[in-house]
């Protein structure tokens, strides 16, 4: 059963990422979120929950591809929330950054107030290839044109989930597949880790203990001088040449 003082957050090791987009997939189909064609994204219309960014690193033939997923951070001090003049967004008692979609006028405010880019206008209505439309999932509200969209770490699934172990008087499990987001599950090399980060016997909470209050541990947040305390904690990449020289890591 779900505590009142759980507090969801996510791990992501950078040094398993491969790029491999296999979370974006999963994220656009486990959210009904819109087909992205060559043409939105030519005009930066394009919608992505989670997007993977690649970084080139030095010069050939000793040319390095960095990646790095991204996703809204759940910040708890979100910037985009006090902006909101319909209060569409607010920060629930489990750590998550909402978005009511039938609030929301499209004002876009919380987009420009939002540092890391992580949000989206729904410029168009979604329309999908008949062959396509049997696919969509039922959970999950197919958005109208006007409205902006975000990450919601798969809400539908821990509501769900919550309901299930509430009806049969257990406990949620970190481990549960059910209970993770449609990116955890997908990723091939357990990039992403999932679960309460109060939980002390979580393995969410375990790595993020561990990485970020160790000195030499390699666990931090994105754009930390705006303070906006994200529930998404990341793990820098090991670089095996870089350690070799002064034992840092990249």
């Amino acid at each position: 059963m779900v505590s009142t003082n759980t507090q969801w957050g996510m791990v992501i090791d950078v040094d398993k990422c491969i790029g491999c987009q296999g979370c974006v997939v999963a994220c656009q189909s486990e959210n009904n979120i819109p087909i992205n064609t060559e043409e939105l994204f030519n005009q930066r219309r394009a919608i992505e929950w989670i997007r993977v960014e690649r970084y080139w690193e030095g010069e050939f033939p000793d040319v390095k591809a960095r990646f790095i997923p991204i996703l809204c951070q759940h910040c708890n001090d979100a910037p985009c929330e006090p902006v909101c003049p319909v209060f569409a967004t607010y920060h629930n008692n489990e750590g998550m950054n909402v978005q009511v979609y039938n609030r929301c006028i499209g004002t876009r405010f919380c987009a420009n107030n939002c540092p890391y880019h992580v949000r989206y206008f729904n410029f168009w209505e979604p329309e999908w290839p008949e062959t396509l439309t049997n696919q969509l999932n039922p959970d999950v509200t197919v958005r109208s044109r006007g409205i902006m969209e975000k990450c919601t770490f798969c809400v539908q699934r821990i509501r769900r989930t919550s309901r299930e172990a509430a009806r049969d008087g257990k406990e949620l499990s970190d481990n549960s597949r059910e209970l993770n987001p449609a990116c955890v599950n997908a990723c091939p090399t357990d990039t992403l880790v999932f679960g309460d980060l109060n939980d002390p016997n979580s393995k969410v909470a375990k790595m993020a203990k561990e990485e970020m209050d160790d000195d030499h541990g390699r666990g931090y947040h994105l754009m930390p001088q705006y303070g906006t305390s994200p529930n998404v904690i990341y793990l820098k990449k090991v670089d095996e040449s870089a350690s070799d020289k002064n034992g840092s890591h990249a």
